[in-house]
């Protein structure tokens, strides 16, 4: 048995969950809907302000990696609509920086041109300074995919440091040439 999946997943005040045919579970909150198609193999159930999913084949492999996985994705879906996921990002170089037009982010990565990206549906970025961007939205998956997208135009290099990385993130940095003379 999933030692996740055994949790029931609170749910807060104005968060509605539905399941319906074939377990497609939609959670509605203040920020607003998400649906997401789980797994066949769990049960799904609303009980007294909580979901509870519980897993009918305990001793299965498959059915207990589903049974953990489900129950993470209903609980992200219900952290979604009532806080929402941001993930923030730090642009590390001489010249580099962002600016929000409308709803496209402009790079400035040192490259001969600029990079622009137009946010997806349901994703909104916002730069905080020149040099840093929030990414916000209710769907995790979609924050963190887009995040990422953000972070390859210009992945952090390990000699200098510089590039697109998280806030949290450390580089490893690395020695330059072992004869070089250093500055």
């Amino acid at each position: 048995m999933s030692r996740i999946g055994k949790h029931p997943v609170a749910l807060p005040a104005g968060v509605e969950v539905k399941v319906s045919e074939g377990n497609l579970v939609t959670v509605k909150g203040p920020k607003g809907e998400l649906s997401e198609q789980v797994s066949k193999l769990v049960n799904i159930e609303v009980v007294e302000g909580a979901v509870v999913v519980s897993n009918p084949n305990p001793g299965d492999r498959n059915f207990n990696a589903a049974h953990g996985l489900s129950r993470t994705l209903i609980n992200n879906m219900v952290v979604g609509v009532t806080a929402g996921y941001e993930k923030k990002l730090q642009m590390i170089g001489v010249g580099y920086k962002a600016e929000k037009k409308g709803n496209t982010l402009v790079l400035s990565l040192g490259y001969s041109h600029t990079i622009d990206l137009v946010d997806p549906e349901g994703i909104e970025t916002a730069v905080t300074s020149p040099t840093e961007i929030s990414v916000k939205g209710i769907d995790k998956a979609l924050v963190g995919n887009y995040a990422a997208v953000i972070r390859s135009k210009r992945a952090p290099e390990p000699y200098k440091g510089k590039g697109v990385k998280y806030v949290d993130e450390t580089i490893r940095r690395k020695e330059g040439k072992a004869g070089a003379k250093k500055k």
